[in-house]
């Protein structure tokens, strides 16, 4: 596992949840709700494929860990 990896809390939801109708992402996090839906059933790999796409979109990676 990378560093990175381990930095990261366990989730990219930061406790903001309203859902953007324009695009359908969280205005918190930047999930879409597929990605918040299936967020618990991801394994390592589908995680850090989301992780790479919210930090690639500028969205904050880091935060507290309740989802």
């Amino acid at each position: 596992m990378s560093d990175v990896r381990r930095q990261r809390p366990a989730s990219p939801c930061v406790q903001i949840c309203r859902v953007r109708p324009a695009d359908s992402l969280c205005e918190g996090c930047g999930r879409t709700l597929d990605e918040i839906t299936a967020w618990s059933r991801l394994d390592e790999d589908g995680r850090e494929a989301v992780w790479q796409r919210l930090e690639a979109e500028g969205w904050p990676v880091s935060g507290s860990d309740p989802a």
